[in-house]
């Protein structure tokens, strides 16, 4: 008798290494493999890397969870992935250059020059992402200026779910929800957007076609299968971006609740069945074909926590070697009063999306004395990204008019307890944990689930394979404290900054000299 599937596989190509999940049909990890590759750094705010290295350590990871099991068992895999991250290829699917990452900042004048090259009112309406260097399109625009040459010669423009799905099954195909981060698809039509490509003098032939999220857009090649280990034929789904991938897998498919994923970058997001568009969110597409993601994005999220800790307690390794820093920080940070005796951060350490959208916006840390130790600062962190937070919730709210009354936390800083009930207390909203710490693996997995037909929609596969964990409730008392940060102090000090910030940013040279 022959062995039936019973298995889904979900790979996630992050910025820093793959991972592949085997799932059951009720969610539970049965197998995984994890395999990193290197960040390049050529040149200050460049970041690159070589796309082969996507392919290498998706293999090896692959090849890690597939040694758990009978490969016979797998029904399908679906890629989940960094955003906005791209390389130019050429026919043969080789990479003309290294990719350029979500987080390279070479692009500002670029971005500035969209205002007059098409408008940056018209860019957002269509793509539904307000003018920044996070997209694709500034970075194609710098190689349009820069290296005309690369750009002439490339056969394609590849988002990694694109450069990946060509190795695994030698089509030249991209799920929507994984390429509208590029900041070149038309939104309403889920569709390359010609009107900002033609007037940008870009060429419509050098993007992949782009099918609906949870689709079937090919077979594992004979060639891919001897690679990896995966079965000849095995069907490979049409994914998302990673963001969006991490919202199915914490469930959120209806408004009313938002996922919350604290990693490098802090995401959260909502549902929405209608397009709209608005300074407070970027549009994203759904994993759920034709419907949105309204996310806001932070930048500066762990990134944050993993600086200060690099910088100012990295001594604290040797302190306690049973307990992580982090571990260690939020024991003395818990200690510490809400409001850090007067200290307060604003986030912007890697400039700011939403609301204000300024890449020359830098962090605020405000309220110093001579009380102030390193515990104050590391909480000040906590609750100036809880602050944030909450500020940008409060836009998509005030902008779609649906309250969100829960956050699905995920991703490496859910796991702080004295950071989820801090963003209970700041925002006044309940935190719930997922309960799969790969939650965007897992998103990767339902989209596969729905596409073999084990439910009869990507709703409905959610729902029965997703769960949540420890639930955290404001504290009346402590909620009180944090409105009054939050709405006399907070809200009002960047406004109040910006000015004298973007004139520091001016005189400071790359080198960090005035």
């Amino acid at each position: 008798m022959a062995l039936q599937p019973d298995l889904v596989i979900g790979v996630d190509c992050s910025t820093t290494a793959s991972k592949a999940v085997v799932w059951d049909r009720h969610g539970r990890l049965v197998a995984e493999g994890r395999a990193t590759f290197p960040l390049l750094n050529p040149h200050p705010g460049w970041y690159e890397q070589h796309a082969e290295d996507w392919w290498t350590a998706t293999t090896a990871a692959l090849h890690a969870a597939i040694s758990q099991l009978d490969p016979r068992r797998l029904g399908a895999l679906c890629v989940t992935h960094q955003r906005e991250t791209f390389v130019p290829v050429d026919a043969h699917g080789h990479p003309l250059r290294d990719a350029m990452l979500w987080i390279d900042e070479r692009s500002p004048l670029q971005m500035a020059a969209l205002d007059t090259r098409f408008g940056r009112q018209r860019v957002h309406q269509i793509t539904g992402k307000p003018v920044a260097l996070t997209p694709s399109l500034p970075k194609i625009l710098w190689l349009q200026e820069h290296e005309p040459d690369v750009l002439q010669r490339a056969y394609k423009l590849l988002d990694v779910h694109a450069y990946l799905v060509r190795r695994f099954t030698g089509s030249w195909r991209t799920s929507w929800a994984s390429a509208d981060p590029m900041g070149l698809v038309d939104m309403r039509s889920f569709s390359w957007s010609t009107e900002l490509m033609t007037a940008l003098g870009l060429d419509p032939a050098q993007y992949v076609e782009l099918v609906p999220p949870g689709t079937v857009l090919g077979e594992v090649t004979e060639e891919a299968a001897r690679i990896t280990g995966l079965p000849a034929g095995l069907p490979v789904v049409a994914g998302a971006g990673d963001g969006q991938a991490a919202g199915l897998g914490a469930n959120i498919t209806r408004s009313g609740q938002a996922y919350l994923n604290l990693g490098t970058a802090i995401a959260s997001g909502t549902h929405a069945e209608h397009y709209t568009a608005d300074p407070a969110f970027r549009t994203m597409a759904s994993p759920q074909a034709g419907a949105y993601t309204l996310e806001t994005l932070l930048r500066g999220g762990t990134f944050t926590v993993s600086w200060f800790v690099e910088r100012f307690a990295a001594d604290l390794r040797t302190v306690d070697p049973g307990r992580s820093v982090e571990e260690q920080l939020d024991a003395l940070a818990a200690q510490v009063p809400p409001g850090a005796l007067g200290l307060m951060l604003v986030p912007y350490w890697s400039s700011v999306t939403n609301p204000y959208w300024d890449s020359a916006a830098t962090g605020i840390t405000v309220g110093w004395t001579g009380a102030h130790r390193r515990e104050h600062f590391y909480r000040a962190i906590l609750e100036g990204i809880a602050f944030e937070q909450r500020l940008a919730t409060e836009g998509v709210e005030a902008a779609t008019l649906q309250p969100v009354q829960e956050y699905i936390a995920m991703g490496g800083g859910s796991r702080s307890t004295l950071w989820c009930q801090m963003l209970a207390d700041v925002t006044g909203k309940r935190v719930t944990r997922a309960s799969s710490a790969e939650a965007t693996c897992l998103g990767a997995g339902i989209l596969a689930a729905a596409a073999v037909g084990w439910y009869p929609d990507v709703r409905a596969a959610a729902a029965a394979m997703t769960g949540t964990g420890a639930t955290f409730e404001p504290r009346q008392a402590v909620q009180q404290v944090y409105d009054r940060l939050y709405n006399d102090v907070y809200r009002g000090l960047y406004p109040a900054l910006r000015d004298s910030l973007a004139r520091l940013t001016e005189l400071t040279h790359s080198d960090g000299t005035v």
